[in-house]
Parts: structure tokens; sequence; C-alpha cells
């Protein structure tokens, strides 16, 4: 986990909320069990709706739905600990962190898939994403290939990501975090 990116999502957050302004990083709230679930539905609707885009043709909204399906799990899982996020960069960097400190147990590639880098050279599924809804093709022959590699992932997200929410575990924020939220 990058340390610095850590402090300033928190950081950052506190700041904006503080001054009346909508923040862009990362707040804790109080766990929100039902909001969890809320994202799991929301995310296994978003496969639906990729059913019927591929079945219509309408490739372009593919990459989109995929995404946003794997953010509605890290969404789920963040508010299980009582995290909320206005921002994509610090979602990825949360749900790694917590990851690497072993407090959930989740796939590195789905982490990764909702990632945004900033260099230009790396490319990402926030790209791809991106790409797909605002370029000028409707039907996109790599989306197709992927489709069924892609659904499965999304799907196995979907069930690892429920393991996280409907488990009687705690998920308690680390109080190097909780500290963050102090400042």
């Amino acid at each position: 986990m990058n340390n610095k990116e850590m402090k300033e999502c928190f950081i950052g957050a506190k700041k904006d909320d503080a001054q009346g302004k909508k923040h862009r990083g990362l707040l804790i709230m109080k766990s929100n069990q039902k909001l969890a679930e809320d994202y799991i539905v929301k995310a296994k609707q978003n496969l639906e709706f990729c059913e019927l885009y591929k079945n219509r043709k309408v490739d372009y909204k593919l990459p989109e739905e995929w995404f946003y399906t794997l953010y509605y799990c890290a969404l789920a899982i963040l508010s299980k600990f009582g995290v909320e996020s206005r921002s994509q960069r610090c979602t990825g960097v949360f749900l790694k962190y917590i990851k690497d400190k072993g407090l959930i147990d989740y796939n590195d590639e789905f982490i990764e898939r909702i990632t945004v880098h900033r260099n230009k050279e790396e490319v990402s599924d926030v790209d791809r994403r991106e790409s797909a809804r605002y370029g000028a093709n409707i039907k996109i022959p790599e989306v197709e290939q992927e489709y069924d590699k892609m659904m499965m992932l999304c799907r196995d997200a979907i069930a690892q990501c429920e393991e996280i929410v409907f488990s009687s575990d705690e998920c308690e924020i680390p109080e190097e975090v909780r500290s963050l939220n102090s400042r």
C-alpha cells in the first residue's frame, strides 16, 4: 500500500467534509450492512444487463457494466468496513490496503481491475471502459472475445464479496487508518 496515497484519501476527504464540500476521497462512517448488501444486488443486476447488451450486440456497454460490477463489490466491502468512498482511485487504494493487511480474502485481480492508474502508459479497465463508452464503435471484437471470461470473473468477484459481506466476522478498520480520521 502506498501510505502517502492512503493518507491523502482520508485527510483530504475529512478536510473537504469539514468545509462543507463534497469530498473526493474516503471517510470513516459507521459500518452499514444494508448498504453493503444493496451494492451486491446492484452488482448482480449489472451482470443481467450484460446479457441484454450481448444479445442486442451492444458491445460498447459491456466494459462499463463489468467495471461497475467489480466497483459495486468494492463499495460493498467498504460499506461493511464503515468507509465511504467518492473516489475510484481511493477505493482501490483502501481495498489493496485491507487485502495486504490480511483483513479480507479478495482476489488481487478484482482490485487491479478497478484501480485508476495515473501514468499514461498504464492501461487499466478504467481506460478500456472509458474508451468503449466515449468511442464511436458499437461493436468491439475484443469485448466479444472476452465476454465469457469477464462474466466468470465478475461472478467470482461477487461470490468473494458475498463471503466478506455476509461473514459474521467483524470488519474493523485498523487504528493507523482510524487515526487519519481524527486529524
